[in-house]
Parts: C-alpha cells; structure tokens; sequence
C-alpha cells in the first residue's frame, strides 16, 4: 500500500533532495502506518500527526534541502528526551504534564538534518528495566507480539522493527539500546563516552548513559550517528584483518547462556574469519563481584532520577529500586568502582580490536504488566536477559548489536561487539561486513 513506509533513511533522504518526493508524503504514509499498526505493538505514547505535516511543510520550504542528510525522514523520540511543545513524562504518572520549552540537543540536530519527529516512544518508568510497559501501554516485539520489546528503549525499538518509522533515538545505560535492538532485529550502537550530548535524566546515570540510534541498515545507523554526534564516521576503504576475540562467558556469576545465543556467535565468529580476520576465543577478566558492581549502580542512578517526584505515584518496583540504591549513591559518585573495571579490562583491548559476544543471554520476556510485578521478580528476568551490556556502560566504551540471523522461534538473534575508546567507526565497519555476510531481513512487515 505504502511506497515510502518501510524504505531505509538513506533512501527517503535521496528522494526527498532530489525532489522525488516531498516531505509531507513521506510523513503521511509512515503515519498512516503507524494508525494501521500501533495498536498491536504500542510503540508510541503520543504521536505528533498534526505537528509533523506542519514540520515536514517547514522541511519542504527549507532552502538548503541538498544540505540535509535526513531531508523529510520521520524518527521517532524516547519520551525520556525533551521534544519542544511536548511533554516528557518518563514512563511515569509522577512526572509532569508541562510541554517542553526546548528540544533536547539530540532532537534539536536531529531537526536541523532536515528529520521530522512523529512521535514520543513508550519506556519503563524513569527507563529503569529491560522491559517496557506503564501506564502509557506496553510495547511488544513486532517479530512476536506476544513478547516485550524489551527496553528501556523498547518503544523506539519497536516502531523501527515494525516499519513505522525508519529512525527512532534512544539511550543506554545498562543495556537500554542494545537489549530492544537485539529483540527487535536492529542495529544499534551505544557510543562511547561524550561522542554524542547526553543530558538524560539528573546525570546520565553517573556517566554510564548515552543517547544513540536504532535503524534496520548499518548505513542509515551511520547516518543518524553523524548527525547526533556532529562528527563524520567514515567507512574503512581497506578491510586490514582484525584482531577479534570471541567471549560467550556470562560476565555476571550465575546466569547461564542458552545454546542459540551462543551459536550465533559462533555463526559470526566463522563468517569473519573467513572473510580474514585474526579470531580466537578469549574471554574478558570479567571480576566476580561485577554483578554488584552493577546492581549498586543500576539502583543508584534509579535513586537519583526518583529525587523530586511523589513516591505514592511511582510504582512499587521503581519505589524498591530507588531505595535500594540510596545507600549506594555516595560510592557509586565517586567512580572509583568504574576506574577499577577500566583498568582490569583495558589490557584484553590492547591485544583485540573486537571483542565478539552474545547480544543476549536467553528471549525476552513474555509481554504483559511487569510493573505490576514484584521488584527482584523484575530485577531477576532483566539480569537472565541481558547480562552482557552493563560492564560497556560501567566502562563508557562503544558497544552495538547486530542481528545474524534467527532463533527457532522465527524471532531474531543478535550479537555484541565492543572496542575500545574512539573505535565508533571500526564496529561500524564489522556491523557492516556482519550484514553482508550474514545477510538479514529489515522489519518484521517489510
């Protein structure tokens, strides 16, 4: 039915410079979309309808339309970011109903690149776990809606993986990018420490939050990751072999690892180095006490964001994790637990390039009203998910994940690659030999 809904950023942009098509076109079908679909998947808290036509009508009459990498192309916010004249409700009913004064950095290059925002995505409250549903809806995995997104960047995830946009913005503070994207058949990249504006919630979660893109082609993530970081992010002329190291070690003690995560690592593990990169199992000094690490800091960046808001309105697994994490909040300021895993980690980097890992640990969760649920039944399924995302936000290193493929259900798998300090581009380029080796389906209806 729709030309455009479905079509990569990159493409739409094209057109829409070389006057193919307008903006308002392109807006219209990927809302018209999302009217067809949102139902089933419940990506979205609000959607713009109005105030997008009105912004892609600005986009069209713009004098510089050669100039914008996302002329006309619609992207979602994660309504945990300022989007001028809306509100930022967090996931929250204990937040408030005031539209925002300005965008959020982010939005605001966003914009000038010629983007259109159509709309605000569902997250957890205050963006606390793994799987996002609220009093705003519960947003499910288009692949299997009968299983949570994931989150906290789960409503972002969704709308790309569903074709109701091709673009959507989110960040990432124990895994809230990397977890949907996996679930979801994205591509994602969690960006190293002040490569793109942060300025999400009351600190960035200590340093460890970063907002970045969710995009079905490594293309189309490169492209938004320019625009959010104002930076160029250039391709690799010349394929140089890699020093890739292959973990499938669970960095928390006592999560186990189920089979097809692990295959498809080894899947991606066989394609590289037949393409001739230089790769061996080798699994990161990972330390024993990291899951307290985490945990101590995963609460206290919940306590800090809790700070002002009425604790009868948030719910009671957000109510217990901020109080568990007031008593960590003085060690975790100083950082001196983060220093500690840098310096452990950093020597296994000077020997590798990529380090190759499993995205996720086991499926998500089965959809339904988890914040109705008890907070360590909570704590408890994100931790049997994800186990290795959080020690690259403890770190503040660059971290993506790549889908290689499918599980037996049909739903997709998807692998995490992580480097070192500054090396955004490297990964993007082993995402992209991923994808051309491996080649994969872009959304669940496209």
């Amino acid at each position: 039915m729709s030309s455009w809904a479905g079509r990569s950023a990159a493409e739409i942009a094209a057109a829409v410079r070389e006057k193919r098509v307008t903006p308002r076109e392109v807006v219209a079908e990927h809302l018209a979309r999302i009217e067809r679909s949102d139902g089933r998947i419940g990506a979205f808290r609000k959607v713009r309808a109005r105030a997008a036509l009105a912004e892609a009508d600005e986009v069209a009459a713009r004098a510089d339309p050669a100039g914008l990498p996302l002329a006309g192309v619609p992207v979602a916010v994660k309504d945990n970011l300022a989007v001028r004249g809306e509100s930022c409700r967090n996931g929250s009913a204990a937040t408030w109903d005031t539209p925002a004064a300005e965008d959020h950095v982010t939005v605001a290059r966003l914009r000038a690149a010629g983007a259109v925002v159509v709309g605000l995505t569902n997250v957890p409250e205050l963006c606390v776990f793994g799987t996002t549903e609220g009093p705003y809806g519960i947003a499910r995995n288009p692949w299997d809606p009968s299983r949570t997104a994931g989150g906290s960047s789960g409503g972002s995830a969704a709308a790309v993986a569903a074709g109701l946009v091709p673009l959507a913005l989110g960040n990432d503070g124990m895994g809230s990018l990397r977890i949907p994207a996996a679930n979801c058949g994205l591509v994602t990249l969690k960006p190293g420490r002040a490569v793109v504006p942060a300025g999400i919630g009351h600190g960035d979660w200590f340093g460890m939050a970063e907002n970045g893109p969710l995009a079905t082609t490594v293309e189309d993530l490169r492209l938004m990751l320019g625009v959010l970081a104002d930076a160029e992010f250039e391709r690799r002329e010349e394929r140089r072999p890699l020093r890739i190291a292959v973990g499938l070690r669970s960095p928390l003690a006592g999560v186990p690892v189920s089979r097809p995560y692990t295959n498809a690592v080894r899947r991606a593990a066989g394609a590289l180095a037949r393409s001739g990169h230089r790769v061996r199992r080798a699994e990161p000094p990972y330390p024993p006490s990291l899951g307290v690490t985490a945990l101590q800091h995963w609460t206290a960046g919940t306590a800090v964001d809790a700070e002002g808001l009425d604790p009868a309105r948030l719910a009671r697994r957000t109510r217990v994790h901020a109080a568990v994490g007031r008593r960590f909040t003085r060690a975790v300021r100083t950082g001196v637990a983060r220093d500690r895993l840098r310096a452990r980690l950093t020597p296994f980097f000077t020997e590798h390039d990529v380090l190759l890992t499993p995205a996720l640990a086991r499926r998500s969760p089965k959809a339904g009203p988890w914040h109705e649920r008890g907070w360590l039944r909570n704590v408890l399924a994100n931790s049997a998910c994800s186990p290795f995302t959080p020690p690259w936000n403890l770190t503040g290193w660059p971290a993506m994940s790549v889908p290689v493929g499918t599980l037996p259900s049909g739903a997709p798998c998807a692998v995490q690659l992580v480097g070192r300090p500054g090396t955004e581009s490297l990964l993007l380029g082993v995402a992209e030999e991923l994808a051309e080796l491996i080649p994969w389906r872009r959304t669940a209806e496209g």
